[in-house]
């Protein structure tokens, strides 16, 4: 009975009007962060401390290797050919957007020529997705794009797995052909811009 009488309370004491309307929104407002440090709780518990271990894991393998190495590699991805393309648009940006993680990634790009640069740009900044299925530590700020996708998989009661290995290797066929087709516009482009200027 007593429970009544404080919701009786409670409700006569609610504002109305105006005020009530300002209180709602506050009401709302707060709601809104409550529910995300709920999802920060369970993140808590599930994908976060497997992400800080992995980004250890990675940042000691990168001193092991040696940061040289990577950077001779993004030297040698610069060489004339057809042969380098595979090189320039798909070990390139997956090895930048691993060790590196975005957006420190598209650093890489420094070490080749300006006329591969937005095509590598194209290749990296595009794969900073297809990568996060196996190796979150890549794009965590965006995380919650494989997140989405992989709750609804879930929900379907489809293996993850199958699915992050098949997301990786589609980006790896989107990202070179991207490359490719990039450093042709690019090519064009630059042509064009020498024919004006001698014109």
């Amino acid at each position: 009975m007593t429970h009544l009488h404080l919701l009786a309370d409670v409700a006569a004491n609610t504002p109305s009007g105006f005020m009530g309307t300002l209180a709602k929104w506050a009401q709302d407002f707060i709601s809104v962060f409550q529910q995300g440090g709920s999802v920060l709780l369970s993140l808590m518990g599930g994908i976060l401390p497997t992400l800080v271990v992995l980004l250890t894991a990675v940042n000691a393998l990168i001193r092991l290797i040696g940061p040289e190495k990577i950077e001779n590699l993004g030297r040698a991805a610069a060489r004339p050919g057809i042969q380098w393309y595979p090189v320039r648009y798909i070990v390139l940006p997956f090895l930048s957007v691993f060790f590196l993680t975005n957006p420190m990634a598209y650093t890489m790009g420094r070490f080749l020529p300006e006329r591969f640069k937005p095509a590598f740009y194209d290749s990296a900044v595009s794969f900073v997705h297809p990568i996060l299925g196996i190796f979150p530590h890549a794009n965590p700020g965006e995380l919650f794009v494989w997140a989405g996708i992989a709750a609804g998989i879930q929900t379907l009661g489809l293996p993850l797995g199958d699915l992050a290995v098949r997301y990786l290797l589609v980006g790896l066929v989107v990202i070179f052909l991207r490359g490719i087709l990039t450093e042709f516009i690019t090519k064009v482009m630059i042509s064009r811009s020498a024919a004006k200027e001698n014109a």
